[in-house]
């Protein structure tokens, strides 16, 4: 079992040393992502495909512990000679409910992967995302889905394109002059109470400030996309599109 978040701490080839350690003794490794006040917690293989040449597995929003649990067992049906089916219905992950395993699209390797990515030197790798059903044993993409659990796995067999967590038609703030004079976007600001600001380099007034749905901005600019997991309270600056987001704590004005 190893977590993500403190990997900034940890000597990376240390590392990949106890990663592969793991892998020869256990068959994988399991990589632990705590929940944050704004993404859900989750957990991934590596050594999946290393070892029995199967996909990786994920899987979103439980305790860790539960998450570390689900990996495994997972993981158990493919060191007994299984390959674990897409789209199948699985009755013996969870003990009152059906789960589902879907293909995760290459575009969203890169985004939960990180430590896998590392450790293969490379981002092209199959994954597939055990996906759990609500209290009432419906999938996400089945009608009368619960909404308060539709955020906490983000389904990544689609959604490529758009990678926010909030609906498409989700109120954004930006400015005139990105939508009546094609300026780009150099500052996003994720408010503490949820709101998403997307700003050009012009000053912020009443009259400059207008409202657009968040998928209008996306369609726009996808490098917008790269920011789908700002914290609540950070903001991210760049000096063009295309470069590099450097991201920070909001800082707001005591007097507002």
């Amino acid at each position: 079992m190893t977590s993500d978040k403190n990997h900034n701490c940890i000597d990376t080839d240390k590392l990949i040393r106890d990663i592969k350690i793991n892998i020869e003794k256990y068959g994988l490794q399991v990589i632990l992502i705590e929940a944050t006040d704004y993404l859900p917690s989750f957990a991934y293989s590596i050594g999946l495909w290393e070892k029995y040449n199967h996909p990786e597995i994920i899987c979103f929003g439980f305790s860790t512990s539960l998450l570390h649990t689900l990996i495994n067992n997972a993981a158990e049906i493919i060191k007994n000679n299984e390959t674990i089916v897409e789209a199948k219905n699985y009755s013996d992950i969870f003990e009152n409910s059906r789960a589902e395993f879907l293909k995760v699209h290459p575009n969203n390797i890169s985004d939960y992967f990180g430590t896998a990515i590392n450790f293969y030197k490379r981002a092209d790798f199959p994954a597939l995302q055990l996906v759990w059903t609500d209290r009432n044993n419906k999938f996400p993409w089945e009608e009368n889905f619960e909404e308060e659990f539709l955020y906490r796995q983000p389904l990544l067999d689609r959604n490529s394109e758009f990678k926010f967590r909030e609906p498409k038609n989700l109120t954004t703030f930006t400015t005139r002059q990105w939508l009546s004079e094609g300026k780009p976007i150099i500052r996003v600001i994720h408010d503490e109470d949820g709101d998403w600001q997307f700003l050009t380099d012009d000053e912020i007034t009443t009259e400059n400030v207008i409202i657009v749905a968040l998928e209008q901005l996306i369609i726009k600019d996808k490098t917008l996309n790269e920011l789908f997991d700002l914290e609540y309270g950070e903001e991210a600056e760049r000096e063009y599109v295309g470069d590099e987001w450097v991201r920070n704590k909001s800082e707001y004005d005591d007097d507002e």
